[in-house]
């Protein structure tokens, strides 16, 4: 019976859980912040850890908070979770053993199952390694199983020590025999635990050691002694365990995780010209035959259409864009863009902006919760705020939608086919007809009919003299501050 069948009818019934050790300050860090939400291509590690967890089916799971314990609540609070994700609070910080013993509550909820114990600085966890591991551990029926890989420089990690029958323990870089050192399989951190077997052990652990700390490692032993099998995993990813306890380390980790993204997308038929700082969220997903340039930017759940244009310095967050779509130095944050459309340069698509298709954004232009129709034109110079316009309409320079009053905003309609002429404000609420032009210069402050022309401009006035009795006083009020200069 393969190892992926047995885990589908076995594990179904029992209750996996997760403990996450996510209780390090991280001094070497140099940060106010819990060392599990500093960032690995936008999202905190302890989001990599979580959602690898909540993509593998796992949907109880604690998170061992301490240093900052408010940051992680809050964090907690506001993202959107597929199950239930608790928090157990390590008030002191007496090693792994001592994280797990206070989630202790948390498993004596449904002791059936397994648990998964896995660090929440080590974002590289995958979903293949957390079922693979599943699968192995609960087919060798063994009572603890570690995740191990395989390096090519295993200098400072834990060497795993195999037997015939599983492994006899993890054995500390320090204490390796010459023979020992030889060995390339190094612990991950991640364990697999059943769930009573690990109850059991928890209170047997003590902290007779040189860092006076209780170690989980130990489980590993007192199991042994009590008959339990222990076995090892080997997941076929050569990050799993990489961590970071410095700010170098963290670079490192953002590096690996930006090559590893960038590599898959090529190989997916997207075009990287250049890729020096370049970044592509994970759960950003792109189509085949788009061009990115240098020092782009791809965040959170953006979604970006076959053979687009995305050009240098781009920033695109959460937004949608269609097929065919060139974008030069333009940042959209929560926006949609249609097919074809040609924004930018320089150009910000703020939340809630539509670009239907073919539609035309030139330099220096805001958009903001607005919807641009099809093949609509806005050159340059302009703010859109607020506002509902149709489509084949034409933008002059300078051109405003004046849509906040200092207290309430209100909304801008424009119909199909209307022209609005250079540094027009168009103070809202306001609707111009299909069709309507407004005369350059106008302020408009009342709807314009269908196919009207609108100017609202007061008469020019002439006032001789007054240039230089302006001139006079300010040339008196620069001798008095500087001298006959």
């Amino acid at each position: 019976m393969g190892a992926a069948l047995f885990y589908d009818m076995k594990e179904k019934a029992m209750a996996n859980n997760v403990v996450i050790l996510a209780g390090g300050q991280g001094k070497r860090m140099k940060t106010n912040k819990p060392k599990v939400l500093l960032e690995v291509l936008g999202e905190p590690m302890l989001e990599w850890v979580i959602s690898a967890c909540e993509d593998s089916g796992m949907e109880n799971i604690c998170v061992v908070k301490g240093f900052e314990c408010e940051q992680i609540d809050e964090y907690l609070a506001q993202r959107q979770t597929k199950g239930t994700v608790e928090t157990a609070l390590q008030a002191e910080r007496l090693g792994t053993g001592h994280a797990v013993m206070q989630a202790v509550d948390f498993l004596k909820k449904d002791t059936s199952g397994n648990t998964l114990i896995l660090c929440g600085d080590a974002p590289f966890i995958d979903e293949e390694t957390i079922k693979g591991s599943l699968a192995h551990h609960t087919e060798s029926g063994a009572a603890v199983t570690v995740v191990t890989s395989k390096i090519k420089d295993p200098t400072g990690y834990g060497r795993i020590i195999r037997t015939d029958n599983g492994i006899s323990g993890i054995r500390e870089h320090k204490d390796c025999t010459p023979e020992q050192l030889l060995i390339d399989e190094i612990n991950s951190g991640c364990y697999w635990f059943k769930t009573e077997a690990l109850l059991e052990a928890l209170p047997l652990l003590d902290r007779n050691n040189a860092q006076g700390e209780y170690y989980l490692t130990d489980c590993i032993e007192i199991l042994l002694s009590k008959g339990y099998k222990a076995d090892a995993f080997t997941s076929r990813n050569p990050q799993v365990s990489q961590g970071a306890n410095d700010r170098k380390g963290l670079l490192a980790l953002n590096d690996i995780a930006r090559k590893l993204i960038i590599d898959k997308w090529l190989d997916e038929g997207v075009e990287f010209v250049c890729t020096d700082g370049v970044s592509v969220g994970r759960k950003v997903t792109i189509g085949t035959g788009t061009r990115i340039d240098s020092n782009v930017k791809l965040r959170g759940n953006t979604v970006i259409g076959k053979d687009c244009k995305i050009g240098v310095g781009c920033i695109i967050e959460n937004s949608v864009i269609g097929d065919g779509v060139d974008l030069n130095y333009v940042q959209a944050y929560n926006a949609r863009v249609d097919d074809n459309a040609k924004i930018g340069p320089f150009v910000q698509l703020r939340p809630n902006s539509h670009i239907k298709k073919g539609a035309k954004i030139g330099d220096f232009v805001e958009i903001k919760n607005s919807t641009v129709g099809e093949y609509t034109c806005v050159a340059h110079l302009t703010y859109v705020g607020d506002s509902d316009v149709g489509k084949n309409v034409n933008f002059g320079c300078g051109v405003v939608t004046v849509n906040f009053d200092g207290e309430k905003k209100y909304r801008t309609t424009i119909g199909d086919n209307a022209f609005i002429g250079c540094n027009t404000n168009l103070v809202s609420p306001v609707n111009i007809g299909d069709g309507a032009y407004t005369g350059a210069g106008s302020t408009i402050t009342k709807d314009v009919p269908a196919g009207a022309l609108a100017l609202e401009r007061t008469d020019m006035k002439i006032i001789e003299g007054y240039a230089e009795r302006k001139l006079k006083a300010r040339t008196e009020k620069f001798i008095k501050a500087h001298g006959d200069e």
